[in-house]
């Protein structure tokens, strides 16, 4: 049966397909819709894992036990699980493994732009780069076949035009593969130096096998073209964009294999061609691998590092008709991303930018708190570094900081990597205040369940992690919680955890607005006669909140009635109704 499906559920559908058994990931964009649809099958036993080390390392006890297992992550979640990637290319599997990894050209939703196919090259780890839905599916049953064949964990990439766009692919049957037996083996599996010295030959012959194999494999394949002036070499969305521009016009290699690479085929191509072009987005692995092999090309030096590639530009740098579009004016204001009408994380970066906190942030949605006019956030670099550079920040400069600075970090990120850095605070008694937003969700990808939600991945009740018991058994003595929506009990909180000495916890607990089970009160309103268009109103960001002929009107679509602009106002303008 063919369907119209989207990338990421496609590779979900090619789990199934492959006999997955066990799915261990954690949220991230563009990656997430993977294991949210993996777990709509019931033949796969699907969890969010608190980080993706975790998630990594469960998807490889399942494969050491005889089941095909996976987790899929985003490009940073990678960094977090490089530990034991780079080993499992020692160990190898038992039964299949496929780690998803999805990287985000152009930053849609991420910190950095790094590209995922070094650490294929780096951990000498077969990576497989599919273009389309139908691919996605395709690619991910080859996985397990070449996993199991090779003995060796797969990396599949994606990216976010292949993970949220949909085309066609084909289903099928799932088919069941036996239980691999789990036979005990210490020279493979127990990684000590005396093994892996051992081990690390077979990583390199398990290589070379793999690059015979990428020669002839279906999924890098040439397709001719008419004029042999020039030949493209290209993977996952560029062929897209070559396809689209160039049509039949141009040969082109489609690399679906992008580690390791086929030398003889990357050759015998170049051969045919006059000039050799490579479209590739992200760092210039492709072009670094054929100018190694004495190959003149055009690569970087045509498209760009920074972003995304597209039809226009690919047309541009090919000498071909540019297709004439029509741009959105250039005098439409800019829509900045703001905080939610609602958000239980604006009334307390409100009251931080109000105290003149230097505020160490951390990732998720609330890091919309840098954002004017709350401007209430002074870094942010990786799951959990709030906390870690606080502690840092304060033995740096001492009583001169300790009193008015800050970590913020979600309760997701506090479970994902939080925990270490308050570990630290707590051992090596940093006089820090740590805040925890608690919105009872992992709000920024899209509501998913955490380990201090009570509920797992499929919405189950599931283990809860008390917060305040944790953090008191962590070495905590100082742990309170407030409401952010109310202005004054957090001012209260920050100013006395900030002037009491040693460490402390404020977790500002409120369920994100927009989860289903939140009862809203109704709409505010403003009294024009008592409004005074003083804009006080407006220092939060609120996006239901707007000056109209100089008064402050409310959207009454938007409004939850959370009342933090109505404690702003000191002429009582805001009224219930």
């Amino acid at each position: 049966m063919k369907k119209l499906i989207l990338g990421n559920a496609a590779v979900a559908r090619g789990l199934y397909e492959a006999g997955c058994a066990v799915a261990s990931s954690y949220p991230g964009t563009p990656s997430t819709e993977i294991t949210e649809e993996a777990a709509k099958f019931a033949e796969i036993y699907c969890e969010w894992a608190p980080n993706e080390k975790v998630a990594m390392e469960t998807a490889f006890g399942a494969s050491l036990a005889g089941k095909r297992s996976f987790c899929g992550m985003k490009h940073v979640g990678l960094n977090v699980a490089a530990d034991p990637l780079f080993t499992m290319g020692y160990t190898g599997v038992n039964a299949g493994m496929v780690i998803a990894v999805a990287d985000d050209p152009g930053m849609h939703s991420s910190q950095n732009e790094q590209d995922s196919r070094h650490y294929a090259r780096a951990a000498k780890l077969p990576m497989l780069e599919p273009s389309d839905s139908k691919e996605a599916l395709e690619f991910t049953k080859l996985a397990y076949e070449l996993s199991e064949e090779f003995d060796t964990p797969v990396l599949l990439k994606m990216c976010t035009r292949v993970a949220h766009s949909q085309s066609v692919a084909e289903l099928s049957e799932r088919v069941e593969p036996e239980i691999k037996p789990y036979e005990k083996a210490p020279g493979k599996y127990v990684m000590a130096p005396a093994n892996a010295i051992k081990r690390h030959p077979v990583v390199e012959d398990r290589l070379r096998r793999l690059s015979e194999w990428a020669e002839t494999a279906e999924i890098n394949r040439v397709e001719d073209g008419e004029d042999s002036r020039i030949g493209v070499i290209t993977s996952s969305t560029c062929y897209q964009y070559v396809k689209e521009v160039c049509g039949d016009r141009y040969p082109v290699l489609k690399l679906g294999m992008v580690w390791p690479l086929p030398e003889k085929l990357i050759k015998d191509f170049a051969c045919k061609v006059d000039r050799l072009v490579v479209a590739e987005e992200g760092d210039p692995l492709l072009e670094g691998y054929c100018r190694g092999l004495g190959l003149a090309l055009s690569g970087k030096d045509y498209f760009p590092l920074c972003g995304e590639l597209s039809q226009n530009m690919v047309a541009e740098k090919l000498c071909l008709p540019v297709p004439e579009g029509r741009g959105l004016s250039e005098e439409l204001p800019n829509r900045p991303p703001v905080m939610c009408a609602g958000c239980p994380h604006r009334g307390l970066f409100y009251t931080l930018k109000k105290l003149g906190c230097t505020v160490l942030g951390d990732i998720g949605c609330y890091t919309l708190g840098a954002m004017p006019p709350l401007g209430a956030m002074d870094m942010t670099l990786c799951m959990g570094a709030s906390i870690s550079g606080l502690h840092g920040f304060n033995k740096a400069r001492g009583a001169e900081s300790e009193g008015r600075t800050v970590a913020v970090i979600g309760d997701s990120t506090f479970m994902h990597s939080g925990m270490t850095g308050l570990a630290n605070v707590a051992y090596n008694q940093s006089n820090s205040t740590v805040i925890i937003l608690d919105n009872s969700i992992t709000g920024m990808t899209g509501h998913q369940q955490n380990p201090t939600t009570g509920f797992n991945l499929r919405g189950d009740p599931a283990g809860k992690i008390d917060l305040e018991a944790l953090c008191k058994a962590m070495g905590i003595d100082r742990v309170r919680v407030i409401d952010p929506y109310d202005l004054k009990a957090c001012e209260t909180a920050v100013k006395e955890e900030l002037a009491a000495e040693g460490p402390s916890v404020i977790i500002s607990r409120r369920p994100c607005a927009l989860l289903k089970y939140v009862k809203h009160k109704p709409a505010l309103r403003v009294d024009p006669e008592k409004c005074r268009g003083c804009k006080a109103c407006m220092r939060i960001g609120c996006p239901a909140i707007s000056i109209r002929d100089g008064k402050a009107h409310i959207d009454g679509t938007q409004c939850v009635g959370c009342g933090v602009c109505e404690q702003l106002c000191g002429f009582g303008a805001f009224k219930e109704g």
